[in-house]
């Protein structure tokens, strides 16, 4: 008698969203099991990756990132190239970290400057990152989406505290939202039914529920995704239905374990790229649509994992 796999039903599906523009579109989302059971349903076919770019010179990026990246730290849309043409990403997710208060504080209309030069040089989707400073990054999100116009960008990160302005600017300019909840499914619930109170419409949303690296809450990480799934895909939740992107270069390379030189722990540039792509694979597994990631060979690496996981998956 042969074996016959046994299988879950599920009563909900991710929602879809492409963002870019005309033939240079991304889609995320539109799952309707849990990750990499293709078997059991619609599942990942291929994960988007995107490379993040600053609008300023990172000052505290380890040596493993400098080497790759130190030629083109004046220049984003050289960055932004670099990453597209060079290294393949997906997507580029530029940060405007000069806007910060305590990092340059640069205006609103000098990160819509740097945000239209490097949408008319690069082919592929652009996601627009704030400061993670709440007032500074309404300013500046609302003045990038008005420059962005009609590239279908993915603007944030929307907050409690700030999703009416951001929000607002997205739908007059036709961006999509990205809202950040603090590793809570009731906050990422709660800021989607804001969200869509205010008009976004729920398949222009994507989450970020809040990423961590590995050795720093990476299993807090995880257990707040695999909830949110499995109210989306088992409880037909519509209000946690949106796809997730999971913020992974900030965070891994924060790690002392990723940069300090440290003799007894191996080499340090090897350990960096395993340890951001380790925690890229371990948010994957949880319930992430797509990825923001800084080096290129921890990118690659999980490309290779996500296509070892999908050939065997049916």
């Amino acid at each position: 008698m042969p074996f016959a796999i046994p299988k879950e039903t599920y009563n909900g599906k991710i929602n879809s969203v492409t963002v870019g523009k005309d033939a240079n579109t991304v889609s995320l989302g539109g799952i309707s099991t849990y990750p990499f059971l293709g078997f059991e349903g619609q599942s990942q076919a291929s994960i988007p990756i995107a490379l993040e770019v600053w609008n300023s010179a990172p000052l505290d990026w380890p040596l493993a990132l400098n080497e790759l990246y130190g030629d083109v730290y004046a220049d984003p849309v050289k960055w932004a190239l670099t990453c597209q043409d060079k290294y393949k990403a997906d997507m580029i997710a530029l940060r405007l970290a000069s806007t910060h208060p305590d990092q340059g504080d640069t205006s609103p209309e000098d990160a819509a400057q740097v945000v239209k030069q490097v949408l008319e040089a690069i082919e592929v989707p652009l996601i627009i990152l704030g400061a993670n400073h709440i007032e500074k990054d309404a300013e500046v999100l609302k003045a990038c989406a008005e420059a962005a116009s009609g590239y279908n960008c993915l603007i944030g990160k929307a907050q409690e505290k700030n999703y009416k302005t951001i929000a607002a600017a997205a739908m007059a300019y036709g961006h999509y939202v990205l809202a950040l909840s603090n590793l809570d499914i009731n906050l990422a619930k709660q800021l989607n039914i804001l969200l869509t109170q205010m008009g976004v419409k729920e398949e222009r949303i994507v989450m970020d529920t809040m990423s961590s690296s590995l050795g720093y809450g990476l299993e807090y990480s995880y257990s707040v995704m695999e909830r949110v799934r499995m109210a989306a895909l088992k409880q037909n939740d519509t209000m946690v239905q949106m796809p997730i992107i999971s913020d992974v270069g900030i965070e891994a390379w924060k790690a002392k374990e990723s940069k300090v030189d440290e003799a007894a722990w191996g080499d340090t540039h090897a350990r960096g790229i395993l340890w951001e792509a380790t925690t890229a694979v371990g948010l994957l597994m949880s319930g992430s649509d797509a990825l923001i990631m800084r080096h290129p060979e921890a990118l690659k690496q999980v490309r290779k994992t996500v296509a070892d996981l999908t050939s065997v998956e049916g």
